[in-house]
């Protein structure tokens, strides 16, 4: 499965899904950001049982703050609407499974 960029407008939907939700918090200048984009396509296309999105915090500024992101890249695990994990900094592949197998 893709990775769904995620914005205010689609976010409901989102949060609603039955899926385990992985959100990464990111900006496009942002170093460590870049190494953790390709794990988290990569996670995925192997991974359909979870929704994975990307949030741009230039771009929407609402929900990093609703999720108190405060240094980027952020990830979030989300389950049944509500945060069940998060950690700011860049992860490795077998710690953001981890995060998303809780």
């Amino acid at each position: 499965m893709s990775v769904l960029s995620i914005n205010k407008n689609n976010f409901d939907s989102v949060k609603e899904s039955s899926k385990t939700v992985l959100l990464d918090f990111y900006a496009d200048w942002c170093g460590p950001c870049r190494m953790v984009s390709p794990i988290v396509d990569e996670i995925a296309e192997e991974n359909p049982q979870y929704l994975v999105g990307k949030i741009n915090v230039d771009q929407e500024p609402e929900l990093a703050q609703a999720f108190s992101v405060l240094s980027i890249p952020t990830l979030a695990v989300m389950k049944n609407g509500r945060i069940i994990h998060q950690s700011a900094g860049a992860k490795p592949k077998q710690q953001i499974l981890a995060m998303l197998e809780g």
